[in-house]
């Protein structure tokens, strides 16, 4: 256990900062499995605008890395496409 405040404080603090990266990390997840699970291309082009912001925000904010950001995003868009 720690020994001293502050040690304390960064438990909390953590605590909190990993239930917050986690609803935004799993709401993210959702969004990508709705996105692939879409085989009808204008529901599908009406969600990836929404899925790339949601993406990009994560990255700029340290919950995901932006190579991971960089990579869904990708693989998402040729899902996309492929719907014609």
């Amino acid at each position: 256990m720690a020994n001293h405040k502050s040690a304390l404080k960064r438990i909390r603090q953590t605590a909190s900062r990993r239930l917050h990266n986690r609803y935004y990390a799993k709401t993210m997840r959702n969004a990508v499995r709705k996105l692939r699970a879409t085989t009808d291309a204008t529901e599908a082009r009406d969600l990836m605008p929404k899925v790339q912001k949601m993406l990009d925000k994560l990255a700029k904010r340290h919950i995901i890395h932006r190579n991971k950001a960089a990579n869904i995003k990708s693989s998402v868009q040729r899902h996309v496409n492929s719907l014609g």
